[in-house]
């Protein structure tokens, strides 16, 4: 196999192992998470069912295009080895940032759900304090145990 076809092997693994990490990631925050919601005690333990799966896919949505913008934008030739930072930033940036938007959209504007007592909202933007972390904490660990599983093809010369 070629270099660059052990590069693409390797990038494709990556990328596999970033999104089921960010999947059960998302799973689990969204469960966790769903008491600050009022879903929590308005909701049937099918319609909480359903909001978890459907939101923690969407997080996956979100993340896969977040990740594949800033990797087209920021990534070199090693990306793994030379320049995860940007990357990284820049994925992170995408996520919190449609984060944001649809915490708006869907609190203020559609009244798709509503936050209970519980979530600690920021001030100045009105979003709950618990989404904005797993847009931090959650790409933050897939990426980590993505790059961590199988290095970057290291003894491959830089194109």
């Amino acid at each position: 196999m070629s270099v660059q076809g052990r590069r693409s092997k390797v990038l494709f693994q990556q990328l596999r192992y970033y999104l089921g990490f960010s999947l059960v990631g998302h799973l689990i925050w969204e469960t966790l998470q769903l008491p600050l919601y009022t879903l929590w005690t308005t909701g049937t333990v099918q319609q909480k069912a359903f909001a978890i799966a459907h939101c923690a896919i969407g997080d996956v949505l979100i993340a896969a295009a977040s990740l594949l913008a800033a990797w087209t934008v920021f990534s070199r030739s090693r990306w793994a080895n030379a320049g995860v930072a940007p990357v990284w930033a820049a994925s992170l940036a995408l996520g919190l940032s449609y984060t944001i938007f649809s915490e708006w959209l869907n609190t203020s504007v559609r009244a798709n759900w509503t936050y209970s007592d519980l979530m600690p909202v920021v001030p100045l933007i009105g979003t709950g304090l618990a989404p904005l972390l797993q847009w931090i904490v959650v790409p933050t660990l897939a990426m980590w145990a993505a790059l961590g599983r199988e290095p970057w093809y290291r003894d491959a010369p830089n194109p």
